[in-house]
């Protein structure tokens, strides 16, 4: 392992390497911050260019370009509440409200650090525990997978305001119906497309996402006739605010960052997880955590609910390369356009490569810490300069928003129906949320959805239509069983609560 350390120290700190680490950084980050282009994109379009170059300089230029955009995503989310990258639609729950209160530049400092931190905490867990997690990962099976997602609809709870659990449901169990939208994942026949072709298949999530929160907010902004941030006006008085933070706020920050980057990581290990499931998990256990008027920050500019999605989502971005180096399994989209690319250079990706390639494995792990720290160095300087967005009149900055989430979903398709069912998914959800409906939960539901069917649908199979493997396998039941308990504690609250009440009227 050592030896290994070593020779992959000499590979990445290379001239050549470590330019490929910043450039891949740099652009990553400004394709995050554009709805529509994501990384998965911009990886496909960077194979054809990284041909002529050795495998663990084309692996380090990709692998940069990944954590970069999942970095840089962070940025559309806090300012205009339009998430870059599916990874970062948490960060806006909280982001964007703390950016309305004049406090834009915090939050993109706390997204940096906490990005940062999740990052460097991944990138030095993969380099200890690599080959050991690989076991680990292979170990999962689709029972454990269909248990997982169904823990992580049990953050439904953390998107729901007081008094609104059951809208929040509501609203999960659209983002379920919209998920079965398309062809049916087993037999491939059509369902619930009502006869159009361009539904087969299914709705996509970008769209679905720059509908519910980029369009919806624009239109509530014409609307209501208000400005699209209060920071806007902080920002034309030059009062973006500090980009420091107290040592209060680095003592809440620091729980938060330590147990979201374990959690990101081992989500971002199991294949087909990924950076946006690691980001829910970690916002609601977050807000699971949480007590009291801390509690009631979430959803209206917390600090822990920021830094949990932004930790979370760039060390499950590190994770996803435990599947793909050591075991040849794409742990998320990205990773599996990557995978590609590893096939075509002459790479054989899997347990071989740990011992055949050692240049190209190590390199591209240690080249994840200098790549973090590049993102920090680029990202913190940038951030007044950023946050300066918001000072762009509402007039200008609504048409701008609309532009950039129509044309960055029509740009993915090239189809005039995406942009004709955007508008709708837009106008229904604007009707929501003047009843108070909250799209978070939709979305999850949405996500969650086709994973949770697909992997229920294999399990049955397997297990000759019997629902046995719920029980069987000790993973899936351990699994299960935390997600009873995570479901009953605010159950035991609430009647614990009424039976105090009861008392106090008696003993009054």
């Amino acid at each position: 392992m050592l030896d290994g350390i070593l020779t992959g120290l000499s590979t990445a700190l290379t001239p050549t390497n470590l330019a490929m680490v910043f450039i891949g950084c740099f652009a990553g980050t400004f394709i995050g911050m554009l709805p529509g282009l994501g990384p998965i994109s911009a990886i496909a379009l960077m194979i054809p260019i990284t041909y002529g170059f050795d495998p663990a300089t084309g692996m380090i230029l990709m692998a940069g370009v990944y954590y970069g955009a999942i970095f840089g995503g962070s940025t559309s989310s806090i300012l205009i509440n339009a998430p870059g990258v599916a990874g970062t639609v948490a960060t806006s729950f909280d982001g964007y409200p703390m950016a309305r209160k004049g406090l834009a530049g915090k939050a993109l400092a706390i997204a940096a650090y906490a990005s940062f931190s999740g990052g460097t905490i991944a990138a030095i867990f993969l380099l200890i525990a690599a080959p050991a997690l690989a076991s680990v990962a292979l170990s999962f099976q689709s029972p454990d997978y269909f248990a997982l997602m169904v823990l992580g609809l049990t953050a439904v709870s953390a998107f729901a305001g007081r008094g609104n659990f059951l809208k929040a449901m509501m609203m999960t169990v659209v983002g379920l119906m919209l998920a079965m939208i398309g062809s049916d994942p087993v037999v491939g026949m059509p369902r619930l497309n009502f006869g159009r072709v361009d539904l087969l298949d299914g709705i996509s999530f970008l769209l679905l996402a720059m509908a519910t929160f980029a369009l919806s907010e624009a239109l509530m902004t014409v609307l209501k006739r208000e400005k699209i941030s209060d920071a806007a006006r902080a920002a034309t008085q030059g009062r973006m605010g500090s980009l420091k933070l107290s040592g209060a706020e680095v003592k809440e920050m620091a729980p938060v960052v330590a147990r979201s980057s374990v959690l990101g990581f081992f989500i971002g290990v199991l294949p087909g997880a990924g950076a946006t499931i690691a980001s829910f998990l970690a916002y609601g256990m977050e807000r699971n955590f949480a007590r009291g008027a801390k509690k009631e920050e979430f959803g209206k500019g917390s600090i822990r609910g920021l830094a949990a999605p932004e930790t979370a989502n760039n060390a499950a971005a590190s994770g996803s390369f435990v599947p793909l180096l050591t075991l040849g399994i794409p742990g998320s989209g990205t990773t599996a356009v990557m995978l590609g690319a590893l096939i075509s250079y002459g790479v054989d990706p899997g347990p071989t490569l740990f011992t055949e390639r050692p240049e190209v494995f190590w390199s591209v792990i240690l080249s994840m810490y200098f790549g973090n720290v590049i993102l920090l160095i680029l990202n913190l300087p940038l951030i007044p300069y950023i946050a300066r967005l918001l000072t762009l009149p509402s007039n200008l900055l609504v048409p701008l928003v609309l532009f950039f989430s129509l044309i960055g979903v029509y740009l993915v398709s090239f189809n005039n129906f995406d942009i004709y069912m955007m508008v709708i998914v837009a106008v229904v959800a604007v009707m929501l949320r003047l009843f108070d409906y909250p799209m978070a939960p939709m979305i999850l539901g949405f996500i969650l959805g086709d994973l949770m069917e697909r992997n229920l649908r294999r399990s049955i199979t397997l297990n000759d239509g019997s629902i046995s493997f719920l029980w069987e396998r000790p993973i899936t039941l351990t699994i299960l069983v935390i997600t009873a308990v995570i479901v009953a504690l605010p159950l035991v609250g609430f009647f614990r609560q009424r039976r105090r009440l009861a008392q106090a009227g008696e003993g009054g």
